[in-house]
C-alpha cells in the first residue's frame, strides 16, 4: 500500500523517457517526485543514444519496474509515438492498483501536495463516476523563476487515473481518452512543476531539433527550426513565488545560464485575438474559448481548508 495509513488502495505510477542525458530531462527528479506516493512506479525506457537506462537504474528503489522499449520513428504525424510509449507503460501496471499518477519526463510534483493527492484518491475510491484527477501547472520558461502564463500554456491537466484497462494516451500523449471519449475529472488544489523549458539554450535547442521530428519532416526542420534557440519567443512571464519542489534544488542550484526577461519586449499573442482574449482572462480570471483535454466534473475541496485552488 501507499506510504499513507488513510489510503489503502495500490497506487502505481508510470513515465516513460528516451534520452535524458542528452536532452537534459530531469526525469530522475520526475519519478522521485512520484514514489513517496506509488507501490511501483513503472519506467519506459526507450533505447537511447545516451547513457538513460543506467541513469534511471541509479535511482535505486525497489519501487521501480522498468520496461524496455524501441520507438517507432516512422511515426510523424501529431506526436502519436509519444502516446504509444506512454500506453506500454499504463499497460504494465499491476492489475490491482486503483489509482496510476501519470509524469512526463519533465514534470515533477511537490511534497507539499502529496496529502491532497492522498486525500483525494482516497475520496473517489469507491465514486467510480470520477475517472480522473485534474491537477493544476506551472510552466517554467527560461528559468527556475518564471512561469508562463499566455494562453498556449495550459493551465491543467490530468495526471491521477482510475485504472481500470479502458483509459488510453490521446494525441501527443498530453491527456487521455476513455473509449474515445473525453473523462470525467476532479480538480484538486494540487500543481505539476513543468520544466519542459528550462534548460541551457544549447541543450534546449537540441531538444527542440529533436522533438520536432515526431510531429515534421527532416526539411520542415530545416526551414522552420533556427540555427540557435534564444528564449524569447514567449507571450509573458510571472515572476515565481512559491518554493520549488525539494527534488529539485540541486538542479536548480546548478543553473549554468542567465535568463534577462524584459516584459516591455513581449506581445500577449501574434494576433489582435490572441492579445484581446489575455486581457479579458486577466480582467476576469476566466480563460474564454478555453480548450480542455477533458470533462470537469467537479472540484474536490481537502479537509485541509488551508489549502486553496
Amino acid at each position: 500500500m501507499c506510504n499513507n495509513t488513510t489510503l489503502n488502495v495500490k497506487v502505481s505510477g508510470f513515465t516513460f523517457v528516451r534520452n535524458a542525458l542528452l536532452y537534459d530531462y530531469p526525469v530522475v527528479e520526475s519519478i522521485r517526485s512520484m514514489l513517496p506516493l506509488c507501490d511501483e512506479v513503472i519506467v519506459n525506457v526507450g533505447k537511447s543514444e545516451d547513457d538513460t537506462l543506467r541513469l534511471i537504474e541509479n535511482i535505486a528503489s525497489p519501487k521501480i519496474k522498468i520496461i524496455h522499449s524501441v520507438w517507432d520513428d516512422s511515426l510523424r504525424q501529431g506526436g502519436q509515438v509519444l502516446a504509444q510509449e506512454t500506453d506500454k507503460a499504463l499497460a504494465a501496471i499491476v492489475p490491482d492498483s486503483r489509482w496510476a499518477i501519470y509524469l512526463q519526463a519533465d514534470e515533477v510534483l511537490h511534497e507539499s501536495d502529496y496529502p491532497v493527492i492522498r486525500q483525494a484518491m482516497q475520496h473517489y475510491s469507491e465514486h467510480t463516476d470520477i475517472e480522473a484527477l485534474l491537477l493544476n501547472y506551472h510552466h517554467f520558461y527560461g528559468s527556475y523563476d518564471y512561469v508562463g502564463t499566455a494562453r498556449r500554456w495550459y493551465r491543467r491537466e490530468i495526471r491521477v487515473l482510475r485504472y481500470n484497462g479502458e483509459v488510453r494516451s490521446f494525441g501527443d500523449a498530453q491527456g487521455f481518452r476513455k473509449n474515445g471519449q473525453k473523462v470525467k475529472a476532479a480538480l484538486i488544489p494540487a500543481a505539476v512543476y513543468h520544466y519542459g523549458w528550462v534548460k541551457n539554450p544549447q541543450k534546449q535547442q537540441a531538444k527542440i531539433k529533436n522533438f520536432n521530428r515526431l510531429w515534421h519532416s527532416d526539411t520542415w526542420i530545416q526551414r522552420n527550426v533556427a540555427a540557435q534557440f534564444t528564449y524569447s519567443e514567449v507571450d509573458d512571464l510571472l515572476k515565481f513565488t512559491g518554493t520549488a519542489p525539494a527534488v529539485m534544488q540541486a538542479r536548480i542550484a546548478a543553473q549554468d545560464w542567465h535568463f534577462d526577461y524584459q516584459p516591455a519586449q513581449y506581445k500577449h499573442g501574434n494576433s489582435w485575438k490572441d492579445r484581446l482574449l489575455y486581457r479579458l482572462e486577466q480582467l476576469t480570471g476566466y480563460r474564454f474559448f478555453e480548450y480542455k483535454n477533458y470533462i470537469l466534473a467537479e472540484k474536490f475541496y481537502p479537509s485541509d481548508t488551508s489549502t486553496k485552488f
